[in-house]
């Protein structure tokens, strides 16, 4: 495992501390400590069944924590609500894709800028700067000449450059991506990976679910493996990937 440097506090921005979430008898994530870099792309990769989506789902307060602590920029967290994790500096996209189905693309995007309840955004005229920034974002995931579209009659693929929307939308530091090219075809998995190699050049943090080992080596800056809820290993990519016992998860060894 990579060591963190002396001041380890600016180095990592999201840290846990011995997470747990327990399904009846199964522990999905058990007694989980991790470290995630403030700088760089981080993939969490690791057999199905192994924790992935569930550890997102705790970092992002979708699920609570059975126990452990999530530390957010220094910040220790006993209790994570989803409403309140963007004040935390996170927002994510869900494997499966989350919008509101019945207004249109713009709306989508709207809601989100304004901060306000559906119906008051859809129905008040917003300021400039808001249309200004729907706008580059919608270019920027591809999706401006969908704008007057509703959600619902969007491709798969279309929903998920949506969702992506969304997210940059929030204005915080830190992105989990649910497996964000999963089932894409290969012009928008290319254009999502841009999205995401740009946001870290802009030096926000990404933290990304996937399968695909050969994305996972091109995106990453950082590795951490998770087997049966619990981390395996963590740091560089190849010499993660490289190690038996991941192999050996993988391959069922």
């Amino acid at each position: 495992m990579t060591a963190a440097p002396a001041n380890s506090g600016d180095y990592y921005i999201l840290e846990t501390e011995e997470i747990s979430k327990h399904f009846g008898a199964v522990a999905a994530v058990d007694g989980l400590s991790i470290a995630i870099p403030r700088q760089g792309m981080t993939s969490i990769v690791g057999p199905n069944g192994s924790g992935k989506s569930t550890l997102v789902n705790l970092l992002s307060g979708t699920l609570p924590l059975d126990g452990g602590m999530v530390i957010i920029d220094g910040v220790g967290l006993k209790l994570v609500k989803a409403y309140e994790t963007p004040a935390h500096g996170i927002t994510r996209t869900f494997q499966e894709v989350r919008l509101f189905n019945q207004i249109t693309v713009w709306d989508n995007i709207m809601v989100v800028l304004t901060n306000r309840s559906l119906f008051p955004a859809m129905l008040e005229r917003a300021k400039p700067r808001y249309r200004e920034q729907a706008q580059r974002i919608l270019e920027n995931v591809g999706m401006w000449e969908k704008r007057d579209s509703l959600a619902m009659d969007l491709s798969y693929g279309q929903r998920k450059l949506l969702e992506i929307g969304r997210a940059l939308a929030v204005d915080v530091n830190i992105y989990l991506f649910d497996e964000p090219f999963a089932g894409l075809f290969p012009q928008m998995l290319e254009r999502v990976k841009d999205i995401m190699k740009a946001m870290r050049d802009d030096g926000r943090t990404v933290i990304f679910i996937s399968h695909n080992m050969d994305i996972v080596r091109e995106m990453s800056d950082h590795l951490i493996v998770l087997d049966s809820g619990k981390l395996l290993t963590a740091g560089e990519v190849e010499d993660a990937l490289n190690q038996e016992e991941v192999i050996a998860a993988y391959l069922g060894a």
